[in-house]
């Protein structure tokens, strides 16, 4: 039985939906990805260009603690732009409509392109650092509207598997990013400034595609009021056949919210309703960021030379880790409606504890060849599903992200070797918090995950005409 499950989870859904889900990714946490990777492979040569712009204007060469700290800000600047777009994300996204904020998104985008683009022959090494913070607003707007569009779009059947999309993409940005700045294609030292503009073709991709697919459906009923383009939308992307249930849902959902105040992310901290759904999900937020991938990134220059590879290899042993990466969010998509969210969750975090224990003993004795062995790592991304706990969730991680990035190297310092033994008891305590505490949601609407999530700790709480008030189906 449970295998004739996973069969009928492998059945692909209406074609229209799935285009719809890849033009919304491909300008959304692709962007986001391939921004993260794309700035690597120029690094030497962008500090050639600071070098000798700070010698024209000048005439004096640029002091090595200067030019660490503006390459610094060159590249952290992505977080706090991320930050920015995360905390307006929300509102665009009940304002403009979820596929209207994902279109305007690319403004960002195109115009950090052009920045960065004429700062080399221009001469303005500052119009680097204005492009990244743009790239930073359009990856943090993009990764906090987009699953929420695909939550939306997503029948409930494939809403964890449409869901895994945003890993997916990311990890798929991130090879891109890694792949095209490679010396045989643009890694190069005259390709660069063509390199770091390469970010406006997945703008132009989503402008020309998203446009021929409909907004969210339930967007549509639920904050536009308009039942005809609800119907239009869902026999678009779901076909004539399953509509009708799915409309059905969304009303449900909407006669719920009859008589519930619309939510601020600031009244939903002081909402004591949704206290442990809020605290859920700011904790996954954190633990995405200081569970060690992003510190497996900055490291893996660190590791493969210690493991004797040699200096001009690295960046291809690197394509293969990005490679990895990409493989388990592909294999996740295909196993989480078979075994549950929680499970992969719980599972994966579980998994990389056992990692960080691997990569401890690796870096103390040395006992594993990385030159025969792959990395696996598991990505796990949870797809929340309103505007005002996305506000909440994309600040946190963004936070969380520019804090990885500031005290890692002073972790390295610190504990050396051991420094993924900080990583293995955030990952610990991740795995045994889900176990106990987030209840499952496969195959589950989302009414019927705040009841369950209410359910499990007890704390139902309900207004005078019997409507909960609840995060799950709250907007801004």
């Amino acid at each position: 039985m449970h295998l004739t499950k996973c069969l009928f989870y492998l059945q692909l859904p209406k074609r229209s939906l799935l285009l719809a889900a890849c033009a919304a990714c491909i300008g959304g946490t692709f962007q986001y990805g391939y921004n993260i990777s794309i700035i690597n492979a120029p690094t030497m040569y962008v500090h050639n260009f600071i070098n000798q712009t700070w010698r024209d204007r000048y005439q004096t060469n640029i002091s090595e603690d200067v030019l660490t700290l503006l390459w610094s800000t060159i590249v952290s600047i992505f977080t706090l732009g991320g930050l920015i777009g995360a905390t307006i994300g929300g509102t665009l996204s009940v304002k403009l409509g979820r596929k209207g904020t994902l279109l305007a998104n690319n403004i960002s985008a195109l115009t950090a392109a052009l920045l960065m683009g004429l700062s080399y022959p221009t001469g303005y090494f500052e119009l680097l650092i204005i492009g990244r913070l743009l790239t930073g607003v359009n990856a943090g707007i993009g990764i906090c509207v987009q699953p929420l569009y695909l939550g939306e779009i997503a029948p409930t059947a494939f809403r964890g598997a449409m869901g895994m999309g945003t890993s997916i993409f990311i990890t798929g940005g991130i090879l891109t990013g890694q792949v095209i700045g490679l010396k045989e294609i643009l890694g190069r030292e005259e390709y660069w400034p063509i390199l770091l503009s390469t970010t406006c073709i997945p703008a132009f991709l989503q402008l020309l595609i998203l446009p021929w697919f409909p907004e969210s459906p339930r967007y549509l009923l639920i904050d536009k009021g308009d039942n005809e383009a609800c119907k239009k939308a869902l026999k678009q992307l779901h076909g004539v056949v399953s509509c009708d249930d799915e409309r059905e849902d969304i009303e449900k959902e909407k006669n719920n919210l009859a008589g519930v105040q619309t939510k601020k992310p600031w009244e939903l901290l002081m909402d004591r309703s949704v206290r442990w759904q809020l605290l859920t999900i700011i904790l996954l937020n954190i633990a995405q960021q200081l569970n060690g991938i992003n510190a497996i990134y900055f490291y893996a220059g660190y590791v493969f030379k210690r493991s004797g590879i040699p200096d001009d290899k690295i960046p291809y042993v690197t394509v293969g880790t990005g490679a990895c990466e990409c493989i388990t969010a592909l294999t996740c998509g295909v196993l989480i409606e078979c075994l549950g969210r929680k499970v992969l969750i719980s599972g994966g975090y579980a998994l990389m504890s056992i990692f960080c224990i691997l990569f401890t003993l690796t870096l103390t004795f040395q006992v594993f060849n990385l030159k025969t062995r792959s990395i696996f790592k598991i990505v796990i991304t949870l797809i929340y599903s309103r505007p005002a706990a996305y506000m909440i969730a994309g600040s946190v991680n963004w936070l969380s992200f520019f804090f990885i990035g500031l005290v890692f190297p002073f972790i390295v310092i610190g504990l050396q070797q051991y420094c993924f033994l900080v990583f293995l008891a955030i990952c610990s305590l991740v795995a045994i918090y889900i176990f106990l505490v987030v209840p499952e949601t496969k195959n589950k609407t989302f009414l019927e995950i705040q009841t369950e999530f209410q359910s499990s700790n007890s704390r139902k709480v309900y207004n005078a005409d019997g409507a909960g008030t609840i995060l799950l189906s709250t907007s801004i």
